[in-house]
């Protein structure tokens, strides 16, 4: 068992063994429990499922102090773990909700029913997991060899954070998204639903074989992914100069995103009403480009102090929105009702 204590990315085997257990037993959970039949969640029981996994994800932030406190954990540049896993997991489950709207675009260009959205957003994570994995990697190299990445990922989010300030949310086109025709050139894919399948055999049109077929779930399943893939490159380089803890990135960022699935059936249908949390994201991201400047030149930020900026910022943006747009609520009831 010696193995287990082997050092992999600056944590030992078993400590990343042990998170992956945890999001493994947590996919089970959701695919052969929670979803093994296919049926529309509504928005009380996304709450209820969303609740559950922030639970699991600030339970895992207590694991993280303790063994932080008794000396197990140590993160590799000094950071407080504590501080950083929490910081990260708020600013990556913020960009999630920023990302909500996307996601309903892709789901009803794609005329996905909502009972079959639940399936391949579960699928969506397993993808996200390795995909995400990939880029904190690549990130953590960079960072590891030329330490003047980070303040290439400072400006990077400094910029990115001043034009989201000063460029409104513009219409998302998803026919134009190259996924679409990248996927149609190699692989047949069929116009209609087949259930919850990704994929059927059916004849050829041309030759009359049975081939495989893509369905457009299929589909929507990788435009989803490719999306994050975009989405991430905001929310890794944020997290990097929060802590370059490789374990600490990668943890709070796919604990963020777990519970997407569960809280994006509640948001879809009031994410307008979190029109200026865009503006407060920004605000944080121009935050936390300006931080990794201070921490470069004059040492580290307090991470307490960051994390209450953070959160500060954040929260003025939810409650700002939902002040703002107080008036809606009755109005979509009413339109509701009107139908």
């Amino acid at each position: 068992m010696e193995f287990l204590f082997l050092d992999f990315l600056g944590k030992p085997l078993w400590l990343w063994l042990l998170f992956l257990t945890i999001v493994v037993t947590l996919m089970v959970f959701d695919l052969g429990v929670l979803n093994k039949d296919d049926h529309e969640l509504g928005v009380a029981e996304s709450l209820k499922l969303s609740a559950f996994y922030i639970m699991i994800s600030i339970a895992y932030g207590g694991y993280i102090w303790w063994a932080w406190s008794n000396g197990t954990l140590v993160t590799t540049d000094g950071t407080n773990p504590v501080a950083s896993y929490f910081q990260g997991y708020l600013i990556e489950k913020v960009l999630s909700i920023d990302n909500v709207f996307v996601i309903s675009l892709i789901f009803t260009f794609f005329a996905i029913p909502r009972k079959y959205q639940y399936r391949a957003l579960v699928w969506g994570i397993i993808g996200v997991i390795v995909l995400r994995g990939i880029m904190i990697a690549i990130g953590a190299e960079l960072i590891e060899n030329y330490a003047w990445m980070t303040l290439v990922f400072a400006a990077f989010l400094i910029f990115t954070g001043l034009r989201m300030l000063v460029t409104s949310e513009g219409e998302t086109d998803v026919s134009k998204n190259p996924m679409i025709g990248l996927v149609s050139r190699f692989m047949n894919v069929t116009k209609e639903l087949h259930g919850q399948k990704f994929f059927v055999r059916q004849p050829h049109p041309t030759s009359g074989r049975m081939v495989l077929f893509a369905t457009p779930l299929f589909v929507s399943l990788i435009v989803i992914n490719f999306a994050d893939i975009i989405f991430a490159v905001d929310s890794v380089p944020a997290i990097f100069l929060i802590t370059t803890d490789t374990f600490i990135v990668y943890t709070a960022n796919i604990m963020a995103i777990l519970g997407l699935r569960a809280l994006y059936f509640a948001l879809a249908a009031l994410v307008h009403r979190f029109h200026y949390l865009h503006y407060a994201l920004a605000i944080v991201l121009v935050f936390i480009g300006f931080k990794g400047f201070y921490s470069y030149f004059f040492g580290k930020f307090d991470p307490y102090l960051s994390l209450a900026i953070t959160i500060g910022i954040i929260a003025s943006g939810i409650f700002y929105s939902l002040w703002k747009t107080r008036g809606e609520a009755g109005e979509d009831t009413e339109t509701k009702t009107a139908d």
